[in-house]
């Protein structure tokens, strides 16, 4: 088995993991949890998104918790934007790295932003654009990079053809998106270990939903092809609400407790990531899906596993 010394945990409770949440969070409530995260050590957070409220209420207060967080911009604090229009009011708001979502899936990225994929590459121009004009840092996902809920299975050769094209114009992160669940490890293992072999000089990012139980799997499936940055959500929180069946993300904690019991950091401090986690499930009143909140954490201690194959 192939392993690195450390992998990157980007969290994105704030933004994926609270958009399809009944209750409206108050600022106060999301600055509180992401100190938490802050302290925690996660080296990332995306802390929402600028769409319009109508569509997705819970980020309508997205710009006043950055304006909020002002005293860490030291940190990577990212925004999910998906247009021109998002990408100029998060850099109203100071935000200095962005996140541009859209859909490998033609069927998906018209139910999520009216768009074809085609159509959202020539935005993804526009927005380079503009954030390189403004030395913003613009991150791309792919969503339904590893099976649509209304088309099935994406080509793989649809994907590279996608990441080609991105590529072309060097974003700072490409994220390859599982939005309802349906990569199996081979299968990630085998476009990431082609991606990352054709494309050395670029970072990938894989975001997984825990929807059929393989996100864990898929992680360790990610990291064996090279990958050695993921996104996940405190508490296993999640879903996308322009796709049927796309429950949680995998939890943060759970993610950090597998990493770390096979010896590879993460640099998180997991006492505090659940400790965390028990706030989240106090201030949404409802369990979470982390199995390490509800059963706790095991330290298992092996020496760091680095590039060894067994």
């Amino acid at each position: 088995m192939e392993l690195v010394e450390k992998v990157v945990i980007n969290d994105v409770m704030l933004r994926d993991g609270l958009q399809l949440e009944n209750k409206l969070l108050s600022v106060d409530e999301k600055y509180d949890l992401a100190v938490n995260l802050i302290e925690a050590k996660v080296p990332t957070l995306e802390i929402g998104s600028f769409v319009h409220p109508k569509f997705v209420p819970q980020m309508a207060n997205t710009g006043e918790l950055f304006k909020r967080l002002d005293k860490y911009v030291s940190m990577n604090l990212v925004a999910l934007v998906p247009n021109l229009k998002g990408a100029r009011r998060a850099v109203e708001y100071g935000v200095s790295q962005l996140n541009f979502v859209f859909s490998a899936s033609d069927t998906h990225n018209l139910e999520n932003v009216r768009q074809t994929t085609e159509e959202s590459l020539k935005n993804y121009e526009l927005i380079k654009g503009f954030c390189d004009e403004r030395n913003v840092k613009l991150d791309v996902s792919i969503a339904t990079s590893f099976g649509c809920p209304f088309e099935g299975e994406i080509p793989t050769g649809r994907i590279k053809a996608i990441i080609n094209k991105i590529i072309e114009r060097k974003p700072n992160i490409v994220t390859l998106a599982d939005t309802t669940g349906m990569a199996n490890p081979k299968q990630v293992y085998l476009l990431m270990k082609t991606l990352n072999e054709k494309h050395p000089e670029q970072r990938f990012n894989l975001h997984f939903h825990n929807t059929r139980g393989m996100g864990l799997t898929n992680i360790l499936a990610g990291i064996q092809a090279g990958v050695q940055s993921f996104d996940t959500a405190l508490g296993g929180l999640g879903g996308c609400p322009f796709a049927p069946g796309a429950t949680g993300n995998v939890s943060t904690e759970d993610a950090v407790h597998m990493l770390h019991n096979m010896g590879i950091s993460t640099g998180i401090n997991l006492d505090d990531l659940i400790v965390t986690s028990a706030k989240l499930r106090e201030i949404l009143g409802h369990e979470l899906s982390s199995s390490v909140l509800k059963a706790g954490k095991y330290d298992r201690k092996y020496p760091v596993p680095s590039k060894n194959k067994h």
